[in-house]
C-alpha cells in the first residue's frame, strides 16, 4: 500500500513538473512572437526567428523559404534612403493561442499591421497567422508559416 501511495505521489509530482515546463514553453513562445513582431523590420529578428528549412505561405499566395525572406533585406539595404526612420507599418499580435506538443508547437494569432503614416489610405491591416515551431537543440524556430489576410469589414 505504501508503494502504491508513493508511486501515485511521484506520478502527481511528475505531472506538475511537466505542466511547469509546458507553461514555460508557452511563455517563451509568446514572448518570442511579440519580440519578433516588435522588430519585424530588422534583419536580425528574421535570422533568429525562422528555421533554415522554413516553408512560408504568404497571404499573397507566394511560397517562400528563409533565404527568400533574408534576400529581401539585401534589396532593401541597397535601395533604402530612409535609414533610421520608423518602419512604414508596426506589427502586433492579438488573440495569441500557443499549443505545445513536446518539441513541436503551433502558434496562432491575429496579426495587426498599423501604418505609421496617418495619411495611409489602406488603414490598419489584419491577418490570421499560424506558425509551426520546432525546438531543436533547446531553441525554438519556425519551420512553417501560413498568413491569411482578413478582409476589411463591409460598411
Amino acid at each position: 500500500m505504501k508503494i502504491t501511495a508513493r508511486l501515485a505521489t511521484l506520478a502527481f509530482i511528475s505531472l506538475l513538473a511537466g505542466g511547469q515546463v509546458f507553461a514555460s514553453d508557452v511563455d517563451e513562445l509568446t514572448a518570442m512572437l511579440h519580440e519578433f513582431l516588435a522588430a519585424a523590420d530588422e534583419e536580425q529578428a528574421h535570422a533568429r526567428f525562422w528555421a533554415e528549412d522554413l516553408v512560408y505561405s504568404s497571404s499573397a499566395g507566394l511560397r517562400l523559404g528563409k533565404s527568400d525572406i533574408m534576400a529581401g533585406f539585401e534589396i532593401t539595404d541597397d535601395t533604402d534612403d530612409a535609414a533610421g526612420e520608423p518602419p512604414a507599418i508596426i506589427y502586433t499580435g492579438e488573440e495569441v493561442d500557443v499549443r505545445v506538443y513536446g518539441d513541436t508547437a503551433v502558434v496562432a494569432f491575429k496579426l495587426v499591421g498599423t501604418p505609421t503614416n496617418e495619411s495611409d489610405e489602406e488603414g490598419i491591416l489584419y491577418y490570421f497567422n499560424t506558425g509551426t515551431f520546432l525546438k531543436r537543440d533547446g531553441v525554438w524556430k519556425v519551420v512553417a508559416w501560413q498568413a491569411t489576410k482578413i478582409p476589411a469589414a463591409e460598411e
